[in-house]
């Protein structure tokens, strides 16, 4: 049945209301406001409008309830605020997602940031909406063609897989996810910029993901200035996008970078709400907000579609064990690893493959492809644990055949991790077989021999 063409605005009119719920601030502090007269009326989490006489309005989150006053965390500092101020209460911060929004960029309130007219959807959603129900969930499915050798084989990323992307800064976390947004197989792209400096979102949008990546993608974007109930709120709004499109029966692809700057912004709303903080700083709550975000992707229920996540981590010095990558790493997929070292001598993607899962094996791949992507594994880790003797000098050939093998057949397997695969899984294979048997051991010279033991 063909959709209404007015009906966005039709509830957009139904929105609006002629009758407002106002209170006054009672007291300003550092960071929050209190607010008089909203408390019989307000929820967790809504939001409110500060009128300040003829300034700018400041919209603000409810953090807190008590009897006769709400706590306030307004967007920006509470600097001019005064007591007496009018503060209106909007309701719940839910989102109107609608398809047009295709190829556009928009703030975490639905509001665009591209200059140009932005259409609600018909339905507003909630922020934080319930995953679906777990016995109802369809496993996950096929393999998908990514547009990258890497993970065309040996690090494969089928349909419904939520994967960390875990990576320190200027390793080349940003240009991996672009070409993900461009070659992975689904129907659109949600791309999640959370806490982004300011000049990298356009950049990041016109260049870095590009005309061809923009055209199926809706960027919800909150830079590092905004406030941290904003920057958290942009992580909630792309997934209820990604939620809209996944109910429309749609593969959804959903990038989110990073998870580390949602879980900093939630640990700033959570310690103005007075919750105690814990490991690193990091609230109790922590674990919660970042699991329950994950688990909202993935497969979906019958009649559905699916949403294939990709959630980037910040790791400082590659520490796998700090709190979000540990709670993150926990109810992924898998997980791939971009290490600086390789940055550094210029291959990219920079992955790390031996500290790198995809939990979709072995089931994603045959039983020769598996045999494959052991038999490559099996090289690079040989490698790797002689790589200190080889780079010394310290290693003669012939002292161990898996260890040749792997000398001989390193270049072209390094090489083949950072290259693009336009044609497919099948050819990407093909070409790690020829790879894996084209290469042979150097003839053995004479001269000293390891000691192995």
């Amino acid at each position: 049945m063909p959709q209404n063409p007015f009906s966005s605005l039709i509830a957009r009119i139904s929105a609006l209301t002629p009758v407002r719920t106002v209170g006054r601030v009672v007291a300003a502090g550092s960071g929050t406001v209190t607010v008089a007269g909203l408390s019989d009326s307000a929820g967790l989490g809504d939001l409110v409008e500060i009128r300040h006489g003829r300034g700018p309005r400041r919209r603000g989150e409810v953090l807190a309830l008590a009897e006769g006053t709400v706590t306030v965390l307004p967007d920006g500092t509470p600097e001019g605020l005064s007591v007496g101020d009018r503060a209106v209460l909007l309701g719940p911060g839910e989102i109107a997602p609608h398809s047009s929004w295709l190829g556009r960029v928009v703030d975490p309130f639905g509001q665009p940031l591209d200059g140009r007219p932005l259409m609600p959807g018909p339905t507003p959603r909630p922020l934080r909406a319930a995953p679906p129900p777990a016995t109802e969930r369809r496993p996950l499915g096929g393999r998908l063609g990514t547009g990258l050798a890497a993970f065309d084989t040996l690090l494969p990323i089928v349909r419904g897989q939520r994967i960390g992307l875990f990576a320190g800064s200027g390793v080349g976390k940003s240009s991996l996810l672009s070409k993900f947004a461009r070659g992975v197989e689904a129907d659109m792209a949600v791309i999640a910029l959370v806490g982004e400096r300011g000049r990298e979102v356009g950049e990041f949008v016109s260049q870095v993901l590009g005309p061809d990546g923009m055209a199926r993608a809706v960027v919800v974007a909150a830079t590092s200035d905004q406030s941290p109930m904003v920057r958290r709120r942009a992580a909630w709004a792309a997934m209820a996008v990604a939620e809209h499109f996944r109910d429309q029966g749609n593969h959804v692809l959903f990038l989110a970078d990073s998870v580390t700057r949602f879980a900093e912004a939630h640990r700033e709303l959570a310690l103005a709400a007075h919750e105690p903080a814990a490991l690193r700083g990091y609230p109790p709550s922590t674990a919660q907000a970042i699991m329950s975000l994950a688990e909202r992707a993935g497969p979906g229920v019958a009649g559905s579609g699916d949403i294939t996540a990709v959630f980037s981590v910040l790791v400082a010095g590659s520490d796998m064990e700090e709190p979000v990558a540990d709670i993150l790493r926990g109810v992924l997929d898998g997980h791939i690893v971009l290490d600086r070292r390789i940055a550094e001598r210029g291959r990219f993607p920079a992955i790390d493959l031996l500290r790198s899962v995809s939990r979709s094996l072995p089931r994603a791949a045959t039983g020769e492809e598996n045999a494959l992507i052991a038999r490559a594994r099996r090289m690079l880790g040989a490698y790797d644990r002689a790589e200190m003797m080889i780079q010394a000098g310290l290693y003669a050939a012939g002292s161990d055949p898996e260890i040749d093998a792997a000398i001989a057949v390193w270049p072209a397997l390094d090489a083949f991790l950072s290259e693009d695969a336009p044609s497919g899984v099948a050819e990407s294979f093909a070409r790690l077989a020829g790879t894996l048997e084209t290469a042979k051991p150097a003839p053995v010279k004479p001269g000293l021999r390891t000691i192995r033991g």
